[in-house]
């Protein structure tokens, strides 16, 4: 295929941002052109999927492939985390269809690419971006975000959350046993804590994240990665437990410093989503649940700009505020989800906990406000609000299961479908077109 000089929408990164992204926005019959920088398959971290991402990739109508690609299904959650265990089910409901999986990311990430090929969308391998003239740009080039960090050079990492992750494959391993059918594993060592997710290949990844000058330390100490992680893998008898008579096949991978935002999700000609915009610590799995959301609002955003429904100021507002609303959501929830162990004396520990200035930066207090005030009924809502004033201050969490405690402030109805949660008169819509619905009552009576 040869490379057109212009196009309607630019697509920078082929990621689960990019590829849905620009899958959402051929379905609308615009010209969408994207651009990856590695040729697919490629090696990609980010395996544990959320059911959070089943409703995007249906409208996307790619649900299918993914059902029909045999990826381990994911039944929910097992945190063993200090002195206390518990699970998280993804369906209560007594049906077992799976809403969720463990997905080896090459094969996952190449099914959702591939399916907005087949949407239309011009796709170029192995093409580098290294400079923009704007037509309309949506950035998702992951970790490495081209506008965030060579054109704007707005990206600010994280006062909390300074951290490094370590991980390596397995096979041969014994399944966990117990907690949710194909659940990954969170357990928590006295410095850090260790995932464990089974993969339709036979393989377990398994990953430590532990504080970047606690890693340093051991580093210097013991003189390898691989030290460092064996000896912290002794620490956590759950997974050693998983890794009797198995046999590592991949050398160590190492990521660190993972956790931050830009300080603008978008601007005059361009969108910022996915990794490129913000990455949370991978402790509850959202990499890919915020890749795919951002996705979405960024679509319905650009659609109804370019059909000229709003105007483009507008579109921005609504799509930096609604993101941005959410990954301040998770962002806090991890935040107590660490403050909630009980081993208090750990630096790994204390170090996750948000400063003033981190939440004076992030408006934390203004974000769950913001959380509060969506919950229906007062009483759960006064209850919420006290939890979040007494994190905000300090205080320890009070219930062992962090996501227990905040179900009353997670489960929410803060949809931007809905028009009562509609940022300065605009809320997403999805029929006949994928677009910004405006509120009535925002509308301007027509003097004539």
């Amino acid at each position: 295929m040869v490379m057109r000089e212009s196009t309607q929408i630019l697509i920078i990164g082929g990621g689960p941002a990019g590829s849905t992204a620009a899958g959402l926005l051929a379905r609308e019959g615009f010209q969408v052109t994207l651009l990856q920088r590695d040729r697919f398959p490629r090696y990609h971290i980010g395996e544990s999927i959320l059911p959070s991402c089943r409703p995007i990739f249906e409208m996307l109508g790619v649900w299918n492939k993914i059902q029909a690609h045999g990826f381990q299904p994911k039944g929910g959650a097992y945190f063993q985390w200090g002195p206390e265990e518990w699970e998280v089910r993804f369906n209560n409901m007594g049906d077992d269809t799976p809403n969720a999986w463990q997905v080896v990311r090459s094969e996952f990430d190449k099914i959702l690419l591939d399916h907005a090929r087949e949407l239309g969308v011009e796709v170029f391998e192995g093409v580098s971006v290294r400079d923009i003239e704007f037509d309309y740009v949506i950035d998702a080039s992951g970790r490495g975000g081209v506008l965030t960090t060579r054109h704007l050079k707005s990206r600010r990492f994280h006062d909390v959350f300074r951290n490094v992750a370590a991980w390596a494959y397995w096979k041969n391993a014994k399944p966990l046993d117990r907690g949710p059918k194909g659940a990954i594993a969170v357990c928590s060592l006295p410095n850090g804590w260790f995932w464990a997710i089974p993969l339709h290949d036979g393989t377990l990844s398994v990953g430590l994240v532990t504080g970047r000058d606690l890693f340093n330390d051991s580093r210097g100490r013991l003189n390898s990665i691989q030290a460092v992680y064996d000896e912290a893998l002794a620490q956590c008898p759950t997974v050693l437990e998983m890794l009797d008579g198995a046999e590592q096949v991949t050398e160590m991978k190492v990521e660190q410093d993972y956790s931050y935002a830009s300080e603008t999700f978008a601007g005059p000609g361009y969108l910022i989503a996915g990794d490129a915009a913000c990455f949370l610590d991978p402790l509850l799995s959202t990499g890919v649940h915020l890749a795919t959301y951002s996705a979405m609002l960024g679509a319905a955003s650009v659609a109804s700009v370019l059909r000229g429904e709003v105007a483009e100021q507008d579109a921005q507002r609504f799509y930096s505020t609604v993101y941005r609303h959410a990954y301040q959501r998770l962002l806090v929830l991890v935040s107590v989800f660490y403050e909630s162990y009980r081993g208090k004396e750990y630096h790994f520990y204390n170090a996750q906990r948000l400063t003033s200035d981190e939440r004076d930066r992030l408006e934390v207090q203004a974000a769950f406000d913001r959380i509060v005030t969506g919950i229906a009924d007062l009483n759960d809502a006064q209850q919420a609000y006290k939890l979040v004033q007494d994190h905000l201050n300090g205080a320890e969490s009070g219930d062992p299961n962090p996501l227990a405690n905040l179900n009353r402030v997670h489960e929410i109805k803060q949809s931007p479908f809905d028009p009562a949660n509609a940022v300065d008169g605009l809320y997403l819509v999805t029929q006949p077109r994928l677009g910004l619905g405006t509120r009535a009552e925002d509308l301007v009576p027509d003097p004539s």
